[in-house]
């Protein structure tokens, strides 16, 4: 029985992840859960699951979580510190880091601290400190197992094969719902279209991230600290099927995929049940139904972000956590309509002209950049 830790219980990962875990109460238990402000769903998920603690980080919202499961053996705490506390209770075996963006940074440090097992779905938190975080595992003995469906494909791909080494990484992308659209398709892009995505059913922020490819170039970052690899190692291409979800090739010329259907439960369940595999009864994939599968060059040029990833990678040190938090900014608001689709490339970029960077930082230099690029960007909508 493994004790599991969900940090976003009540986002698409989350909510994923206990249904993997319904499926299987012979081997998980949930220990802990938290919701930002989802108090409603968070409270059913507890009455059902039971675990030791739920954690609201709106504290507008404790009461009313208090009060509901007052008649429940379940601890009730509020606030982002609270995320870091629970993750390390003693019970707690594994967490699950599915909070979205820089919010999952500082209680993936505290959980590695206390030496829990990490199954990563923020890939936020290598992208702004992966040199800080892949020290930190690698000191207290933690795995940190990926639960993105193409760093949990690299991952499976090189089961027994750490020993060899690569040569390349191939990220894979569906291409958005804008594949093969020019920049002047792209400028009225809404709100609306850019939410259709056309393979994965995925959070708001995410979705809007993979239509401008800003998520892939977020992945590549996260691949360069998983696997620890150079730039010029990891590639992206286009495969609009969303069938084969990465694919390593080693030093002999010779290639591994992982293949399956577009399902984000089959890398989750991977992630908590790691190292073994556990029966599922999620759809199997026929070839017969996909007897064409293509492949095409990511285009950088329409999509900008993707360059300005591999630019801030290249760059290190805080850059990455520059074009984070600037991106972070920029999705808000443009979920909100307040800035187009193009005009986020235009301010990520202005970030990492104008912000300080640092090419040697810590934890409170990661803090204190993320901070300056958070107001500088929102300067620049509002501009």
């Amino acid at each position: 029985m493994k004790n599991i830790a969900i940090l976003g219980s009540t986002g698409s990962i989350g909510t994923q992840a206990l249904d993997v875990i319904r499926a299987h109460p012979d081997k998980f238990r949930v220990e802990v859960l938290t919701a930002n402000g989802n108090a409603d769903l968070l409270i059913a998920q507890a009455i059902e699951f039971q675990p030791n603690a739920v954690v609201i980080t709106d504290e507008s919202k404790y009461i009313a979580v208090k009060e509901a499961l007052a008649s429940h053996p379940i601890k009730v705490f509020s606030g982002a510190q609270a995320l870091c506390e629970v993750v390390q209770f003693e019970d707690v075996h594994l967490v699950l880091t599915a909070l979205v963006g820089y919010a999952g940074l500082n209680p993936t440090i505290h959980a590695i601290r206390a030496k829990k097992h990490i199954a990563l779905a923020n890939k936020e938190t290598l992208v702004v400190a992966g040199d800080l975080v892949t020290k930190l595992a690698e000191e207290n003995g933690v795995h940190i197992i990926p639960v993105d469906s193409e760093h949990s494909a690299i991952f499976q791909c090189l089961a027994g094969e750490w020993h060899n080494p690569i040569e390349k990484i191939y990220l894979t992308a569906s291409g958005g719902p804008f594949r093969g659209k020019d920049r002047a398709a792209l400028a009225g892009v809404t709100r609306a279209q850019a939410l259709k995505h056309p393979n994965w059913s995925m959070g708001a922020k995410i979705t809007i991230d993979s239509a401008s490819l800003m998520n892939k170039g977020l992945e590549v970052i996260e691949a360069r600290w998983l696997f620890d690899l150079e730039p010029d190692q990891i590639d992206v291409i286009v495969h609009p099927q969303s069938v084969i979800h990465s694919i390593v090739q080693f030093t002999d010329g010779s290639m591994k995929a992982q293949m399956g259907l577009p399902d984000m439960k089959l890398p989750i369940q991977y992630a908590l049940a790691y190292p073994q595999r556990i029966g599922s009864a999620f759809p199997r994939f026929s070839f017969l139904d996909y007897p064409n599968l293509s492949f095409e060059q990511a285009d950088t040029v329409t999509f900008r972000n993707l360059a300005l990833a591999y630019e801030a990678l290249r760059q290190g040190g805080t850059m990455p956590c520059i074009i984070n938090a600037a991106n972070e900014v920029v999705v808000q608001a443009f979920l909100e309509e307040r800035i187009s689709f193009l005009g986020m490339s235009d301010v990520i970029e202005a970030c990492m002209q104008k912000v300080t960077f640092m090419k040697s930082a810590g934890y409170e230099d990661y803090v204190n950049t993320d901070k300056e690029t958070r107001i500088f960007a929102r300067d620049l909508v509002q501009a």
